[in-house]
């Protein structure tokens, strides 16, 4: 699944091709997405000049002259910039033609990706509005995360991929987070102490920071804006090493499954 860093890498990518460009119009090859989408958004989006795009935990949003349009990924959605003559593939759902004769083409196999548009503030909707803080954004801090520990007994991996906690820590980036700041993704919340969730704060950032200068993860189905695939795999500490040297210590990485997700540590560096 796309996560934070893909997500980020593919809002830079796409956002050059379509701020100040205007929509000349949107074709809906598929609306059975994750929700159908509206049948009156291409005539809505008609005309209409992209002022930006931003994103907010795993959605892109495109800013208009008249409202947004709000893009899902889901767990195997991409969105490209092609030539407006370039012949459709399989799995591809929606088009944004755009004035520069360039398209911004969204491609899901499995179509959980989404697609909404609207007025007024975004951030009200409600798939945004009851999201916690983003990670790289100063309300993130030790004293946040401490205070959202207190008398929590669920995992602390468990936690932090909890999105009304913290957005965009996925699977891959919570177990390698957890890995640099020295703590067992199944401990208890509740135990962290405070210089704890600092360091676990400090490591979420470096961790998502670095895989966003690389492109994301390459893992599966993500490619980026341009089509070419994330290069952060590389870098990975724990995460699908089972049973490989731990790259600090040298011992056996470990495995096990947590809240229905592979969770990846070291027996040895953390505690």
């Amino acid at each position: 699944m796309p996560e934070l860093p893909e997500v980020e890498t593919t809002a830079r990518g796409i956002a050059p091709h379509l701020q100040g460009r205007r929509i000349e119009r949107v074709r809906v090859h598929e609306p059975r997405l994750r929700w159908r989408v509206d049948a009156r958004l291409a005539d809505w989006t008609r005309g209409q000049q992209v002022l930006g795009v931003r994103r907010r935990a795993k959605y892109i949003l495109i800013d208009l002259t008249q409202g947004w349009l709000l893009v899902h990924l889901g767990m195997s959605g991409s969105l490209r910039i092609l030539p407006d003559s370039t012949a459709r593939e399989t799995h591809d759902h929606f088009d944004v033609e755009l004035d520069s004769r360039w398209t911004l083409r969204f491609n899901d196999p499995r179509r959980f990706g989404s697609l909404h548009h609207g007025e007024g503030d975004p951030l009200a909707h409600p798939l945004l509005a009851k999201l916690g803080p983003e990670p790289l954004e100063p309300e993130f801090d030790a004293d946040y995360l401490f205070s959202k520990t207190r008398r929590r007994r669920v995992a602390v991996k468990i936690l932090i991929m909890n999105s009304q906690v913290v957005v965009g820590v996925g699977n891959i980036y919570a177990s390698e987070a957890l890995f640099r700041a020295g703590i067992r993704p199944g401990r208890a919340a509740k135990s962290l102490t405070r210089e704890e969730c600092g360091a676990l704060v400090k490591a979420i950032r470096a961790v998502l920071s670095m895989a966003i200068r690389h492109g994301g993860t390459t893992l599966r189905d993500y490619v980026g804006a341009g089509g070419e695939p994330g290069y952060f795999k590389q870098k990975l500490f724990v995460y699908e090493r089972r049973g490989e040297p731990c790259r600090k210590c040298g011992e056996p990485v470990k495995h096990r499954v947590q809240g229905q997700r592979a969770t990846y540590w070291c027996g040895s560096c953390q505690k």
